[in-house]
């Protein structure tokens, strides 16, 4: 009997530590329903309105609708994005290593939400998916260190940083080729609490894995990203930061459908739409 006594207070811890640890994973859904759009926590199938500052002590409204009911929008209304490139070994291949995080911008007009359209240009012909975490900033940063920084990071969604590789490769900047309409899917969560530099990350294409590496394998972590990028810019709550694609691209057709999945976030779902005349 005695032997059992350590053996149970150690379950029990251990279920307490669990229970606490859950509390402090929060799904967030920025959504529109009768044409208000609103921030809210995501539990289940049921979206609990917010109100205040989604970054900052935000309280119930008491209202609650179901997922179902809304429109699920960009997880933000950032005012930025920016994003990271060769950020994983797996997918520079030959090139030299970074010295520093090698960066270039998304336009907010890119952004479309879970289950929007990625639109094929009638002059586009080469277009790749690129599975991705992306960053929240939850509150002003400048100039911050690598220590500070995860303090500014709110919360991670997943997100796709569709490229058009011809544009990419012909155009003096890659502003085409990366931040054209609809090149940014994000959402449809984003979520706190987690550990953003140990997530499963994978990209699927009908069903079939396309790429599947842990977050931890980034040359560069979320606050080395977050800390660099404040030297030169500042970011502001709601701003986001893709973070690069591990492995292979590959080119994606009208009718494909997109998706990349984040280990204790969410799915982001996408189909690419029919060309244009």
């Amino acid at each position: 009997m005695l032997r059992t006594i350590p053996f149970l207070f150690l379950i029990l811890i251990t279920m307490i530590s669990k229970n606490a640890f859950s509390d402090t994973i929060k799904k967030y859904i920025r959504y529109k329903h009768s044409d208000t759009i609103s921030y809210g926590i995501l539990e289940g199938d049921t979206i609990y309105q917010l109100k205040g500052n989604v970054f900052n002590s935000p309280h119930r409204t008491g209202k609650k609708v179901l997922v179902k009911q809304v429109e699920v929008l960009p997880p933000t209304d950032p005012k930025k994005v920016i994003a990271v490139g060769y950020n994983y070994k797996s997918h520079i291949d030959d090139l030299p290593m970074p010295k520093e995080p090698v960066l270039f911008t998304k336009l907010p007009t890119s952004l479309i939400g879970h289950g929007g359209h990625i639109q094929y240009f009638a002059d586009a012909r080469n277009l790749h998916f690129e599975g991705e975490m992306v960053l929240v900033i939850g509150k002003t940063a400048t100039k911050v260190s690598v220590d500070e920084a995860p303090d500014y990071i709110f919360a991670v969604t997943p997100g796709n940083d569709v490229s058009e590789r011809n544009w990419q490769d012909n155009d003096v900047q890659w502003f085409r080729g990366k931040a054209s309409d609809t090149f940014g899917p994000v959402g449809p969560v984003m979520v706190s609490g987690v550990n953003y530099d140990n997530l499963q990350l994978r990209t699927r294409v009908n069903g079939k894995t396309k790429q599947s590496q842990r977050t931890k394998d980034m040359i560069f972590s979320s606050a080395e990203i977050v800390s660099y990028i404040s030297q030169y810019v500042t970011l502001e709550p709601g701003d986001l930061v893709f973070t690069g694609t591990p492995g292979k691209t590959g080119a994606i057709q009208p009718g494909d459908v997109v998706e990349v999945d984040l280990e204790k976030v969410g799915l982001l779902r996408n189909t690419v739409s029919q060309k244009e005349n």
